[in-house]
């Protein structure tokens, strides 16, 4: 089985780009302090840590690049799947 590089790079973007432009949301709703305190606290962690204003053009930053890294990420690991499954499949059988 083969995977297609564009389509795994394209699906890993679009999770990690949405997630992003989640957390965007909730900085400009105002929510996002709450949760990265609740998120902090279940991992016995105390940070003090103040968010900075919403800015649309950081956060379409934000979720382009994390789009882009996403992209190279899935498009790396289907490469690699393709290439570890076409050498499996060349090997000999064994008895």
């Amino acid at each position: 089985m083969t995977i297609s590089p564009v389509r795994c790079g394209l699906a890993f973007g679009a999770i990690v780009g949405l997630w992003h432009l989640l957390w965007s949301g909730l900085v400009a709703v105002g929510a996002a302090q709450t949760v990265l305190e609740f998120i902090l606290r279940i991992h016995f962690l105390r940070v003090p840590i103040t968010l900075l204003p919403f800015s649309a053009s950081i956060a379409a930053l934000l979720v382009a690049v994390t789009f882009g890294l996403g992209f190279l990420l899935g498009y790396v690991f289907a490469a690699l799947w393709n290439w570890l499954h076409r050498a499996r499949a060349a090997a000999p059988a064994s008895a």
